[in-house]
């Protein structure tokens, strides 16, 4: 057994590992706050996403829509995050070996680095071009990616259960 296949034993093995996982409402509780923290997240991510493409408010800079929405951006994750690891905690054995969680973690990965490559690059640059109704191609290939991405994620997810 591999030092990760070990330490998922040892989570799902845990007391509270298996309060979570045996417990009438604490897994569906917090699978309903990972859900809402998601639903946030990716909300907030799609707007500015969706900006950038020129499909909805094409009148309000990118970076006001960014200043607006990161705070509910960064609560989100933060939610997520955590949700995310007491559900993993609670099942780490079985999503161990599970494909639809390894495509997750995955995807997870590449939508990590997709804002920061965005943030170095284009976005350093974005007062030239914010006001545009439609942003540069660079900019609308981040916002293609990230949508796509977050939406593998959110199916990947769901997929979990039934793997």
């Amino acid at each position: 057994m591999n030092w990760l296949q070990h330490l998922c034993q040892l989570l799902y093995d845990s007391h509270f590992g298996t309060y979570i996982r045996e417990s009438d409402y604490a897994f569906s509780i917090i699978e309903s706050v990972h859900v809402l923290a998601i639903t946030l997240l990716v909300g907030t991510i799609a707007l500015l996403d969706l900006r950038m493409l020129g499909v909805v408010l094409r009148g309000v800079s990118v970076t006001r829509i960014a200043r607006t929405v990161f705070p509910l951006t960064w609560s989100g994750f933060l939610v997520m995050f955590v949700s995310g690891f007491l559900l993993f905690w609670a099942e780490a054995a079985k999503n161990y070996g599970n494909p639809a969680f390894r495509i997750k973690v995955l995807l997870l990965l590449l939508v990590g680095v997709n804002p920061l490559i965005f943030h170095t690059t284009i976005y350093r640059r974005v007062h030239e071009w914010e006001q545009l109704d439609v942003s540069p191609w660079r900019a609308r290939a981040a916002a293609i990616a990230s949508l796509t991405l977050w939406s593998g994620i959110i199916v990947a997810g769901r997929m979990i259960a039934y793997f």
